[in-house]
């Protein structure tokens, strides 16, 4: 499905303004780009592109009020100072699965003075010597990296997953660490990889980790995660 093709459905017969969250993921972009916002979405605190193919994001409207904003599995690469441009007020954004390969590409990101929690799951910059010490030196204002503090002590599940407002009881997670199968695939897929590639990175001995979806009863997906590690 198209992106406007999305933002029309995502609406349900509301005015921008009315918006608070919109959640386009797995939609079509036009050329890599976001197409069908406005500025008009002037309330907007949450929006999710995630796998969505895009590879800029210079084309985001103003959004002041943009609190979270969720851009993992896409293509971008670079032009991250649009973000401390149009959404200034960020707390949270999650780039993780681009194509960032060095602090270069996360350096405009210094201007997003109230960013609190950053991810950068699944990109090459990852891979640097001494990643996370020279990421919160060159981000000061960052509490949480990839879902860890400075101390390595995890961000509670309000910071370090997704944030989707208004969620009825119902629809959180169960004490048997399920989620109901209504709920989209990314968020769970989120929490689940963040725990995951966490223990993973913080273990140097780590070679290999996988991630297995499955459907033991009733209409609850349950994430189960197993790491296999060098003698």
């Amino acid at each position: 499905m198209e992106m406007k093709r999305r933002i029309h459905l995502e609406l349900r017969n509301r005015t921008p303004s009315d918006v608070k969250e919109l959640v386009l993921d797995n939609c079509r972009s036009d050329e890599g780009k976001i197409e069908g916002l406005s500025d008009e979405f002037e309330e907007l605190e949450f929006l999710s592109t995630i796998n969505v193919g895009l590879t800029s994001v210079a084309n985001l409207p103003k959004l002041n009020k943009l609190k979270k904003l969720e851009l993992s599995d896409n293509r971008l690469s670079g032009g991250l100072e649009v973000l401390a441009e149009k959404c200034p007020n960020l707390t949270h954004l999650n780039l993780s699965g681009n194509k960032i390969k060095d602090l270069s590409t996360i350096e405009p990101l210094k201007k997003l003075e109230n960013l609190k929690s950053l991810d950068l799951f699944n990109c090459e910059v990852t891979n640097l010597n001494d990643y996370r010490e020279n990421v919160f030196k060159l981000l000061p204002q960052l509490t949480y990296l990839d879902g860890y503090d400075r101390d390595d002590k995890e961000a509670p599940d309000s910071d370090a997953e997704g944030y989707v407002e208004g969620l009825d009881d119902d629809d959180e997670e169960d004490e048997d660490g399920a989620y109901p199968a209504d709920q989209g695939d990314q968020t769970r897929r989120g929490r689940a990889s963040r725990t995951l590639l966490a223990e993973v990175q913080k273990d140097p001995r780590a070679r290999f980790a996988t991630l297995c979806l499955t459907k033991p009863s009733g209409n609850h997906w349950v994430y189960h995660s197993a790491s296999r590690q060098d003698p």
